[in-house]
């Protein structure tokens, strides 16, 4: 592994992520807390945009991975991404609702977001774990506390709110089971 360092906007001034042997990042990387941790396998390609929030949160992506260009993957505890995942175009991989369900705390977020004072606090989170050989499809939303289970497809246009079984496919918002794949899909 090696660091890699570079300034990337106002809510991330310094940034330092592990990132394995070959894997490329074509995307934006934000840490908004120094304590933060990302950490990113070997031969993998990163197009789209990884986010962590505060600095207890923990980005972990596998080796041969592959995130599309405009996938954003917002992680305020815990995303974790394992071997030969495919994450396609336009994704969103969240493992929180990033304001609070009561409009009378959210009225002032926008302010405390610009004072850089956000209170994460009254914010509902869970991890997100994407099992080995999973594949989620285009503008696909996987929400917080979803596990894919190994294999899992999770098919284009798809609102994941509840876990997936391992080599099953799921459509539809929200997300069900359309079929279980067979042995030689495997």
């Amino acid at each position: 592994m090696f660091l890699l360092n570079k300034l990337i906007g106002k809510f991330a001034p310094c940034f330092v992520a592990e990132i394995g042997l070959n894997t490329k990042i074509q995307g934006r990387i934000e840490r908004r807390q120094k304590s933060a941790v990302i950490k990113i396998g070997k031969n993998s390609l990163v197009a789209g945009t990884l986010v962590t929030e505060v600095g207890t949160s923990r980005l972990i992506i596998g080796d041969n991975v592959f995130i599309a260009g405009n996938t954003l993957i917002d992680c305020l505890e815990q995303i974790t991404i394992e071997d030969d995942v495919l994450i396609s175009y336009h994704v969103t991989i969240m493992d929180s609702d990033n304001h609070s369900l009561r409009a009378s705390v959210r009225v002032g977020d926008l302010n405390r977001w610009r004072q850089q004072q956000y209170d994460w606090t009254h914010v509902g989170r869970s991890p997100v774990v994407i099992r080995s050989k999973a594949w989620i499809g285009a503008r696909a939303i996987i929400t917080k506390g979803v596990e894919i289970g190994e294999g899992g497809v999770v098919a284009a246009g798809s609102v994941v709110t509840k876990d997936v079984p391992p080599y099953t496919i799921v459509a539809g918002n929200p997300a069900r089971v359309i079929r279980e794949l067979s042995l030689d899909e495997r």
